[in-house]
């Protein structure tokens, strides 16, 4: 059984089937999906999410993208969402720097105020660092007691040792499928099977080969367990149920019974 511990199933390309999806998963072999949030409404939706469906569970944040819209109110809604038990993560938050540097500094201060909430409320964070791995590791150097894991991780291996000594993990979904995923599957081959995190990004990174259109979703972690199995000599089926193990126990779930 596979744990999607990144997806966006509040995204707008699942309008038109999303229920239907959803309730197929289980019986695809997926057991539980972590639905992350990226600003407040995407966040809001997916504690929804969470409590429609048993095998759904929610993170809540403000991407980088989002963080000209962070409020004091925004710090304010994350209290009232962790304090239901389905919320397991503050996420996704971080750096980008791929689109626009103008904001730099905003995301810096909204990086900051989550990293400080996450400390307030003993929660896991879920960090998006996307060319920006200096700054995005120099705040997080500041905050020693926040424990969390890199999604989609696009970084050296030695940045990953560090961030593995931390006690963090890493996650990996479609991008290493891809050309240019050669550091990502270098930092594979060789860091601890213990801190190792199976996801899509849904809607997003389909892995390659796409045979049935660009749209992700959990269905297709099975070509990312296999690729991550030929990199570490070992099979699919036992990569999937380490990496669910080591979702559960990062975010603090109980096997489903």
């Amino acid at each position: 059984m596979y744990f999607d511990t990144h997806a966006h199933y509040d995204d707008e390309w699942f309008d038109a089937d999303r229920e239907e999806l959803i309730r197929a998963l289980p019986a695809a072999g997926v057991e539980m999906v972590v639905n992350v949030g990226c600003d407040g409404p995407s966040s809001r939706t997916s504690v929804e999410l969470a409590h429609r469906y048993d095998h759904f569970y929610a993170a809540v944040g403000w991407h980088p993208h989002d963080a000209k819209s962070w409020t004091d109110q925004c710090a304010d809604d994350i209290r009232a969402w962790a304090k239901d038990p389905k919320v397991v993560a503050i996420g996704e938050i971080g750096l980008d720097y791929h689109y626009d540097l103008e904001w730099k500094q905003t995301q810096h201060a909204v990086l900051e105020a989550q990293l400080c909430l996450a400390e307030e409320l003993d929660l896991p964070v879920i960090i998006h660092d996307r060319e920006a791995h200096g700054d995005c590791m120099d705040i997080l150097r500041r905050h020693p007691n926040v424990r969390g894991e890199f999604h989609c991780y696009s970084g050296s291996a030695e940045m990953a040792r560090e961030i593995l000594s931390w006690g963090w993990y890493l996650g990996f979904n479609g991008a290493i499928t891809m050309q240019g995923a050669r550091r990502a599957l270098e930092v594979l081959a060789s860091m601890p099977t213990d801190r190792m995190l199976l996801e899509t990004d849904c809607p997003y990174l389909a892995p390659m080969p796409r045979t049935d259109g660009k749209r992700n979703d959990s269905r297709k972690l099975p070509r990312v367990a296999e690729v991550i199995a030929q990199v570490r000599h070992t099979t699919p089926e036992l990569v999937a149920k380490v990496c669910a193990e080591n979702g559960r126990r990062f975010f603090g779930i109980e096997p489903l019974v």
